[in-house]
């Protein structure tokens, strides 16, 4: 078997982590999608409740339920082979009280067939994390710009620019790591501290807006194909303009209709 084929695990991500390998994490919200990144190689697919966002054209996350993220989550799973599938925990799915943050974080194993699930918070969520870990479950941790904690924020700010905001994520991140993380988002966060963060964890960090010093990087897939052109942010490269190439073919498959070109007699069952 190649070693592009090798169904990626949590102790296989730590295992480039040690070698310095980069690893590649991408989200997909449906099966076709999914199995096209799954074939391009990367190593992880994450089921994002940026879909609330991206898929559903909603404002933020917030509102994202158990039942989409469960629903989107089989879809990629069933269209994926090798990559590590992990399902996004929503809000409220897993802070009210840890019976039902072990029922909801079981859900995304036992019927969205994914075999991890990520979960926002620092240092406050490593005794959930512990026990989820401790049931069979494995957690990839979130800090820095947290989506589901926008309002807190007062918007999408930059994680890390103070002393008090260093040392939380720093703290925090070694407290993931105790609790039995396997791998920790970093997202919006100066790069300075991603680096330090990085060096001093033995598992892998995966940086969103957190500079090249993280063990890997995670894009959501609609940002780097250019499906929203009002949508900007620093550290998106696209890498095609989907939206707009959508709107071409479109408008030269109405104008192909209304002049009579579509369909021909090729096209047709005579």
């Amino acid at each position: 078997m190649s070693q592009r084929r090798i169904k990626i695990t949590p102790p296989l991500l730590r295992q480039m982590k040690r070698k310095s390998e980069k690893i590649v994490f991408l989200t997909a919200y449906d099966y076709f999608t999914a199995r096209a990144l799954d074939r391009a190689g990367i190593e992880g697919i994450l089921v994002g409740d940026t879909l609330n966002m991206v898929f559903y054209g909603r404002e933020n996350t917030l509102s994202a339920t158990m039942e989409q993220m469960i629903g989107h989550t089989d879809a990629v799973s069933r269209a994926v082979s090798r990559a590590l599938v992990v399902g996004d925990m929503p809000f409220l799915s897993y802070q009210v009280s840890l019976p039902e943050a072990i029922a909801n974080a079981g859900r995304f194993l036992k019927e969205g067939g994914a075999a991890a699930v990520k979960l926002e918070g620092g240092m406050e969520m490593a005794s959930l994390i512990r026990r989820l870990v401790e049931v069979g479950i494995p957690v990839m941790g979130h800090i820095g710009l947290t989506p589901q904690s926008i309002n807190k924020f007062g918007g999408h700010k930059v994680q890390g620019k103070t002393e008090a905001s260093r040392n939380y994520l720093a703290e925090s991140a070694e407290a993931l790591e105790e609790a039995g993380c396997f791998a920790i988002v970093l997202e919006a966060v100066k790069n300075d501290i991603a680096a330090k963060i990085t060096a001093t964890l033995k598992i892998p960090t995966i940086g969103i807006g957190a500079g090249p010093a993280t063990d890997g990087q995670i894009m959501v897939i609609n940002d780097i194909m250019g499906m929203d052109e009002e949508f900007y942010a620093k550290f998106v490269r696209r890498y095609f303009n989907l939206g707009e190439k959508l709107r071409e073919v479109a408008s030269q498959f109405s104008n192909d209709v209304k002049r009579g070109d579509y369909p021909r007699d090729s096209e047709s069952y005579g």
